[in-house]
């Protein structure tokens, strides 16, 4: 079918997918209820509050069932792998939040705990959750990718948005890794209670950020993780407001324009996760970096800015 054909006669669209919109609905209520456990209890895993892991996990995949319903809509092509595809996600990431819920209430960690056999069975359960999860994802991607749009911008900051938060979720990989520290116990025939950390350089329970936990004295992988997961809702932010944009700046009307601009948005971001995949591995902290990371971060503001520069301008050539 030729794509004029697809503009007069668009196949049917999905319906807005049920399960991923009952997945946000109850992390959205799971949010109001970690924030009643921050007020009425004062228990601690770690140094943070213990309802504070459950929180910032309610919210991050309240948004990503929303934001994946919604681009859902859109798929014409491949509707039943996406439907499958998006349901087993979100059984998946209800299980997982469930795991991370389940050991708060204990007043036990989630993450990288192997103290006894228990802890450990819901740590590995939790491991193979999130694998189900990412290749779930990745099959929604390849799905997103083979559709068509009017809106050449907003499908590709779709396309670009979803493979980016799913290098995203690879760094969680890099921080299940045992520390250096761990590994010698192992190694020497030592039992460990904890396998993995968040922090590089510094402790998992040593001075961190108020609200997102993230370590002051050290690198911090989350910092990364959590930054290339939300490009599933950064990118397609950017689409529409270029899209707002262009009522104002007649050189951002040209839909070719918007799709390059959404994909040095795209190299930029992709940029910035490794930056910051970089300077926590090195054991700098977010707010602490060293000459080498801001002589990176420069590097990269000016080219993503130079690169937009040359696409408008470019813009502006052809249509004078």
């Amino acid at each position: 079918m030729t794509n004029e054909a697809l503009i007069a006669h668009p196949p049917t669209r999905m319906r807005l997918h049920r399960p991923l919109v009952l997945l946000a609905g109850l992390m959205m209520i799971l949010a109001l209820v970690s924030l009643a456990g921050l007020l009425v209890d004062d228990r601690t895993v770690n140094g943070s509050p213990v309802w504070l892991k459950p929180l910032k996990f309610a919210v991050s995949f309240a948004l990503y069932g929303a934001t994946l319903a919604w681009m859902l809509r859109l798929v014409r092509r491949g509707r039943w792998i996406a439907w499958w595809s998006a349901s087993v996600a979100a059984v998946a990431t209800a299980a997982e939040v469930g795991t991370i819920v389940s050991q708060a209430a204990r007043g036990r960690a989630s993450h990288f705990n192997v103290a006894t056999p228990y802890d450990t069975a819901v740590y590995d359960l939790m491991g193979q959750l999130a694998l189900v999860i990412w290749l779930s994802t990745f099959v929604l991607a390849v799905v997103v990718s083979v559709q068509r749009h009017s809106d050449r911008a907003a499908l590709w900051a779709m396309r670009l948005g979803m493979f980016v938060s799913l290098a995203g979720m690879l760094v969680g990989v890099m921080m299940a890794q045992p520390t250096v520290a761990q590994q010698r116990v192992a190694d020497a025939g030592g039992v460990l209670t904890v396998s993995g950390a968040h922090a590089v350089g510094a402790p998992d329970d040593g001075p961190a950020m108020p609200l997102t936990g993230w370590a002051t004295t050290g690198g911090d992988l989350r910092i990364a993780h959590f930054v290339g997961i939300h490009a599933l809702q950064a990118l397609p932010l950017l689409a529409w407001l270029l899209t707002i944009l262009a009522r104002r700046h007649p050189r951002l009307a040209v839909p070719a324009v918007r799709v390059r601009l959404v994909a040095v948005g795209a190299l930029g971001y992709a940029g910035l996760v490794a930056l910051l995949v970089w300077q926590a591995s090195r054991g700098r902290a977010l707010l602490q970096p060293d000459g080498r990371t801001l002589l990176t971060a420069a590097a990269l503001a000016a080219a993503v800015s130079l690169s937009a520069a040359v696409v408008v301008r470019r813009a502006s050539v052809a249509t004078t």
